[in-house]
């Protein structure tokens, strides 16, 4: 799977700051056992490269430390692991809204 071209661009850092700021730089995985830890790294639950209509959505992104960020993909088959599909499970699109 190829990374996200948009990784560079200011949109991005904008919206991963905002991002952090929103989950008060925790890791929203680690949260989940109690722990603090410090978020560094924003991943999207709905892989970018798979679902482009997600990348910039709010709804999609945590704020992960970059252990747990690792965690959630298999770098050398280039799929989510258990674990992120598990995200994916608990972070469901919005249902669609008529116009």
């Amino acid at each position: 799977m190829a990374m996200w071209a948009e990784y560079k661009t200011k949109r991005w850092r904008s919206l991963r700051k905002s991002i952090l700021r929103r989950d008060g730089y925790k890791c929203r995985e680690s949260a989940r056992y109690g722990v603090k830890a410090e978020a560094t790294t924003v991943h999207h639950v709905w892989p970018a490269e798979t679902y482009p209509e997600y990348a910039w959505e709010p709804w999609n992104l945590i704020s992960l430390t970059a252990e747990q960020h690792n965690a959630m993909h298999d770098r050398n088959a280039g799929e989510l692991t258990a674990l992120g599909e598990s995200w994916m499970r608990r972070i469901s699109p919005p249902p669609e809204q008529p116009d």
